[in-house]
């Protein structure tokens, strides 16, 4: 190898930030490893923004364990039991989950599987009875929050791969 050969650090190959791949090494240019250092603190950022995200989803959703129930249930299934209102109080909430969607900047289609979830759970909630049990498995909160994380991995793992050239 000839001396004037450039120092090459070895990076990890990310699979997003769910951390749940073994890593792989890789060579990384001095020119890309600032750049990569840059995009991975921005990624790291959107994942920390995200986390409250998804607490709220799970409060809403499924954060409570009742004994005697096999499954946990969320605010929204309780507040859904106030004939009338409760469903569109926690159409608030869910609205909100969906607009943090738009400033991720997911696209139109995924937007609308997110008003799809929140659209399905309010009409049904809407039902005396029935749509306080459909609440507890539908969970359209933590279907949206699914959405996101799926939409920022994969935009992650585009960005990754265009920047070192995949």
């Amino acid at each position: 190898m000839p001396a004037d050969f450039p120092f090459l650090p070895l990076r990890y190959k990310s699979a997003g930030m769910s951390k749940s791949k073994i890593p792989e090494t890789e060579i990384i240019p001095p020119n890309k490893a600032e750049a990569l250092d840059q995009l991975e603190a921005r990624q790291a950022q959107e994942w920390a923004a995200f986390q409250p995200i998804k607490s709220l989803a799970t409060t809403m959703d499924a954060k409570f364990k009742i004994p005697g129930v096999p499954f946990p249930i969320g605010l929204d299934a309780i507040v859904g039991l106030i004939p009338g209102i409760g469903d569109t109080i926690s159409l608030g909430v869910a609205g909100y989950i969906v607009a943090r969607g738009w400033q991720f900047g997911l696209g139109s289609h995924r937007l609308f599987q997110m008003v799809f979830n929140i659209f399905i759970d309010w009409l049904i909630g809407l039902v005396p009875v029935i749509g306080d049990l459909f609440d507890v498995g539908w969970q359209g909160n933590l279907r949206n929050t699914r959405i996101i994380e799926e939409a920022l991995e994969k935009r992650w793992a585009k960005e990754r791969a265009e920047l070192i050239g995949e």
